[in-house]
């Protein structure tokens, strides 16, 4: 072959693949190529109804991200000097399933965790759920989503009774007014922000308001910026409802028919001063007076209204009392289950929605069953057959790593997360797992402060090399597919787990792809 048959092979396409960006809730389609000379190209994917060919400048670079620098490669064990050596596959999983089995044997099942993550494709997130809870038997179960999205999940269920998503993205463009709360948009969710921006150029009298404490590059669209005081949304929310009520803006044949519980939300509000004169509320959330009634009078009187919450309501100590407040509203005026209205919680990991779905936090099971019902319970254990049901929560993040370090958990495996990183705590999870009996984790890199405290280091497949799903903040399902071969000895991560469930002596774990696994989740 000549220098320029050469070139050519260098420079022609391999098949181009239709996937899902990884990076936030939005899950934006992409169209991914590999080229023979290692490089890949990605554009956004014209036909997705997500983004309709748009990718925002972190989607636009994700051929970038797939260098295999630092990647972890193959299975590694740590020794007692703290020197990692590659093992072979069935030395690591022989580790993690007899360490697994003899703590349980020992202390219980409740003496072992799972940690996972909203990074992982709905397969995974759906086998580490079946195999903690309806396996080994404990809800021990969380996910680096609880940080971000738990109190969505409690306010939806207070407010519908089941964790509902009742919008979707076309009604932030067909809503006449957007209320963005605690979402820097512009940044967290950039597709988004360019879909409203493009709605407003349509259509110049839409409102959008943004209500944060700080002034985020998404207050450039807003036509209103409340910076409220940090802590008062549920007083702002309820200072609504009390208005809305008293000035006769209720839809009380809504409220009549779908609702119960109205006149307690107006006691609540009025016990907690919320619902006082607009002065003494301004001063409470330390607003402008004149701008506090401009955005009461925008909400009263506008019939098709999005209110679209994320992280700074989520990740709060009221987090759930401020999505209920935010809820409330929208149910006291009927602005709900129509095009253009509704209260929208955005996600922040391109697969939280997924891990919801298959009951991958502490207290829920998979299809949104509850944990605490014994008919759901006996429901999940007659479908999987399984020897054992978790009957009782398991730890939730925060808690669990307390747990670790107490000694009560004393095998833990962590998976696609860095939680010495990303827990609010850093110091306390690092603690924890050095005083962990076994810590186990699956992750594509070979060095980071988590894997640093491991005994055992499990390579997983990237973004590039996954096949499965994922579920965006409007609960759109997505296809992740892999356009690369797995590098190295990496493995899916429902594949690793289902080895281990295996070797620990389960049955139910035998899957000839990540599609049957999405089948028994669907069924």
């Amino acid at each position: 072959m000549n220098l320029s048959e050469i070139a050519v092979v260098a420079t022609t396409p391999t098949k181009t693949v239709s996937t899902t960006c990884p990076y936030c809730g939005v899950g934006c389609g992409v169209r991914a190529t590999a080229r023979a000379d290692g490089q890949v190209e990605v554009q956004g994917d014209a036909d997705h109804a997500s983004n309709f060919g748009r990718l925002c400048v972190k989607g636009s670079a994700l051929g970038d991200t797939v260098s295999l620098d630092g990647r972890l490669l193959h299975p590694q064990l740590r020794d007692a000097d703290s020197s990692l050596r590659r093992v072979s596959w069935d030395q690591a999983l022989d580790k993690v399933a007899s360490g697994f089995a003899d703590v349980i044997a020992k202390h219980g099942p409740d003496a072992v965790a799972l940690y996972v993550s909203g990074q992982i494709l709905t397969e995974d997130y759906y086998i580490a759920n079946k195999l903690m809870k309806g396996f080994i038997g404990s809800a021990n179960i969380d996910t680096n989503s609880r940080l971000c999205m738990s109190s969505a999940v409690a306010g939806h269920k207070r407010a519908f009774g089941e964790d509902l998503v009742p919008c979707n993205y076309e009604d932030l463009e067909q809503a006449d007014l957007v209320v963005l709360v605690g979402s820097n948009t512009a940044w967290c969710h950039p597709i988004l922000f360019q879909r409203l921006t493009r709605a407003k150029e349509a259509r110049p009298d839409m409102k959008i308001v943004a209500i944060d404490p700080r002034r985020t590059a998404t207050c450039e669209l807003a036509d209103l910026h409340l910076p409220l005081r940090p802590g008062t949304d549920v007083h702002l929310f309820n200072g609504l409802l009390g208005y809305l009520a008293r000035h006769g803006h209720a839809d009380a044949a809504f409220v009549d028919a779908h609702t119960s519980g109205l006149d307690e939300a107006l006691a609540v509000a009025k016990a907690d001063g919320s619902d006082a004169d607009l002065i003494t509320l301004a001063r409470t959330c330390k607003l402008d007076p004149q701008d506090l009634q401009a955005f009461f009078e925008l909400f009263a009187a506008t019939r098709k209204v999005v209110t679209a919450f994320s992280m700074g309501v989520n990740q709060s100590s009221a987090g759930t009392d401020k999505v209920n407040s935010i809820i409330n509203c929208h149910l006291l005026t009927g602005r709900i289950g129509h095009p253009g209205m509704g209260p929208f919680s955005l996600t922040g990991q391109p697969n939280a929605m997924g891990g919801r779905e298959v009951g991958g936090l502490a207290n829920m099971l998979a299809a949104h069953m509850e944990l605490a019902n014994p008919v759901h319970r006996d429901i999940v254990q007659d479908f999987w057959q399984s020897p054992h049901m978790a009957d009782k929560p398991g730890l939730k993040a925060v808690d669990l790593f307390n747990a670790i370090e107490a000694g009560r958990v004393k095998a833990v495996w962590v998976i696609a997360t860095n939680p010495v990183v990303s827990l609010p705590d850093a110091d306390q999870a690092r603690r924890a797992l050095a005083r962990c009996e076994l810590v186990v984790t699956s992750d594509i890199v070979t060095h980071t402060d988590t894997n640093d405290a491991a005994h055992v280091l499990l390579p997983a497949l990237g973004w590039g090399e996954k096949d499965g799903t994922v579920t965006n903040s409007e609960r759109r399902i997505s296809r992740q597919r892999a356009f690369l071969p797995a590098p190295g000895e990496a493995r899916a991560d429902w594949d690793i787990l289902c080895d281990v469930a295996r070797r620990m002596g389960f049955a139910g774990f035998d899957y000839a792809g990540q599609y049957e696994i999405f089948d028994e989740h669907a069924r």
